[in-house]
């Protein structure tokens, strides 16, 4: 009889034991993905604490400035050869043969067997270009 009733608590009480469980719910530790908002500012001082990066020093505004006058100056250069080689094609007016110096830039046009030559040279960086506008 002693065993039976032994065995029958060991049964409830295993039967039972799932009773007693709960559930497990994930909380992350990061605010941005709904953890507590209390931790952010830790996270930020720790985040800070382990950044190795250093920003560039910045150079002065002026000469920014004076950089940016340059290139858009070189872009407006650019941009009316380009508007002179199109209308010599396309227009009344001719681009006319020979050497132009204009700000950092040597510039050759030449006529071909093939058409318009121009050479743009960068006196600053050595680049140079090359552009053929073919007669049709």
């Amino acid at each position: 009889m002693k065993t039976k009733l032994f065995i029958l608590i060991l049964l409830g009480v295993i039967f039972n034991a799932g009773g007693f469980a709960q559930d497990f719910v994930y909380t992350p530790v990061n605010p941005s993905f709904g953890g507590n908002p209390y931790n952010a500012n830790w996270m930020l001082s720790q985040a800070e604490a382990q950044n190795g990066y250093q920003a560039p020093e910045d150079e002065t505004e002026t000469e920014d400035q004076l950089e940016s006058f340059a290139e858009s100056v070189n872009a407006q250069i650019l941009s009316e050869l380009q508007r002179q080689i199109i209308e010599e094609q396309f227009g009344e007016f001719s681009l006319e043969e020979g050497e132009y110096s204009i700000g950092q830039y040597q510039i050759t046009v030449a006529n071909d067997v093939d058409g318009v030559n121009v050479n743009i040279f960068d006196t600053n960086t050595g680049g140079e270009t090359t552009v053929t506008v073919p007669y049709y």
